[in-house]
């Protein structure tokens, strides 16, 4: 399997998720909702597969193959969510989220066939960026919400539509803290120590803390709906920065050793 046969698939889960999209907008039948969300995710996880065959090792080496994951779990995190709280545009989110990072794979393909390094060649490497990857779509998921009570919703903001914040973030942060475990042990294995304060390391710790400030702001202060959202929305920015940002930063250029998908 070849980068050139990704838009077949990606065009073809995209499809799928949209027809699940529409269908949980529109309040049609649950079935059609699951069955073309969860068709969707099997085509995609295909590629992945015969990606992860093809390259022998994990398609997660660069910024374009790490989208891929975001790709995927975003529609999973929908239907997740969809399931439990029945939200009816969370998989309209998932499905526009999940458009622009294909397209952006689709038009910027980089480099997907780069080999590992030594320091990658680690049974820690694939559990620590999958469960980041969906960490991140969690999160992604609180962030849209958040977006949605500040700028968009007309009525006073309840606590039902609070708490659906809430549960995203708990789950998100419950994945980052294990997406952090793994790579200190994966750490400890490849460079000698858990945790080196690189620039990476640095952000990832405000990103975490950040997000455990919102869930105790908001044991504290419940009712305070407004101000935990920007709260909230900052922690989302932390997070970009700790995802790629760290990239393109000065600092982090022969310093870092997570800055490897640039070279």
């Amino acid at each position: 399997m070849s980068w050139n046969s990704f838009a077949p698939f990606a065009v073809s889960a995209l499809l799928l998720w949209g027809l699940g999209a529409w269908s949980a907008w529109r309040g049609k039948r649950p079935g059609v909702v699951y069955v073309s969300t969860f068709l969707g995710l099997g085509v995609f996880f295909s590629f992945i597969v015969a990606m992860w065959i093809s390259l022998e090792r994990p398609p997660m080496r660069t910024m374009g193959e790490t989208r891929l994951w975001y790709s995927f779990f975003l529609p999973l995190v929908g239907i997740i969510v969809y399931s439990r709280w029945k939200y009816r545009w969370i998989l309209c989110f998932s499905f526009i989220l999940s458009l622009v990072f294909i397209c952006i794979n689709i038009f910027n393909p980089e480099i997907h066939n780069k080999t590992l390094m030594p320091a990658l060649q680690s049974p820690w490497f694939t559990p620590h960026v999958i469960v980041y990857m969906f960490a991140y779509a969690m999160l992604g998921a609180a962030a849209l919400m958040a977006v949605y009570l500040l700028g968009f919703k007309k009525k006073e903001i309840d606590g039902r539509e609070m708490d659906l914040c809430d549960n995203l973030a708990y789950v998100g942060l419950a994945f980052m803290t294990l997406g952090m475990l793994s790579g200190a042990i994966w750490a400890k294995a490849a460079w000698g120590h858990y945790w080196a304060w690189d620039p990476k390391e640095t952000w990832a710790a405000a990103t975490w803390f950040s997000y455990l400030g919102y869930l105790h702001y908001r044991l504290g202060r419940p009712l305070a709906y407004r101000k935990a959202l920007v709260g909230l929305l900052l922690s989302f920015l932390l997070l970009q920065m700790c995802w790629y940002g760290i990239n393109y930063l000065p600092s982090a250029q022969g310093v870092s050793v997570h800055t490897y998908n640039l070279n």
